[in-house]
């Protein structure tokens, strides 16, 4: 086996030059967790614990304990140990793996069916149009109650039905009353 130029395998010092207390090589747990770590990992450390802070996660004197160790970690796996009991950002709600029913409060009630139109209704205006005045009345009264007992639309072509005919029959009435027919 042959020795490193630069000391014992791993430890980063020459052989027989490790020092007694201070800073110790990492454990090899992954080759990531032992790789140093730059200013720009500390900064976005801090910013998780500054958000963990901001949503209520850690008390003063966790965050000051911990925005310290930040400062003194030199690898991935230190800082990651820091923040390994926090979410790496703010969040609504915990994640849910499987879709929840939604209560049948929040549902959305059914569209009501579409209303008819009453074809008495249109019969009635149609009738006042043309100048048949006395049916328009006639069929213009029916087709309003039948509106109004099966809430029905066409209510306005029957007042119109029933105006134009009113309107015709008073003119024919005039008409006949006048004898100028």
């Amino acid at each position: 086996m042959s020795v490193q130029p630069w000391g014992e395998p791993g430890s980063g010092y020459p052989p027989g030059k490790r020092p007694a207390g201070g800073w110790q090589p990492a454990p090899a747990v992954s080759s990531q967790a032992a790789m140093r770590a730059g200013h720009a990992d500390r900064d976005r450390t801090i910013d998780v614990l500054k958000a963990a802070f901001a949503e209520g996660r850690l008390s003063v004197q966790e965050y000051e304990q911990r925005h310290e160790a930040v400062a003194a970690a030199q690898t991935y796996g230190q800082l990651a140990a820091l923040v390994a009991d926090l979410p790496s950002g703010p969040m609504t709600a915990p994640s849910v793996t499987a879709p929840q029913p939604i209560p049948a409060t929040f549902l959305l009630a059914p569209p009501p069916p579409p209303r008819t139109t009453s074809a008495l209704a249109v019969t009635s205006l149609a009738l006042s149009l043309i100048g048949f005045s006395l049916p328009a009345v006639v069929t213009g009264h029916i087709a309003r109650s039948q509106i109004r007992q099966r809430g029905m639309d066409g209510d306005w072509a029957a007042v119109l039905g029933l105006v134009i005919g009113y309107l015709g029959t008073a003119f024919w009435t005039l008409m006949i009353l006048l004898g100028t027919v």
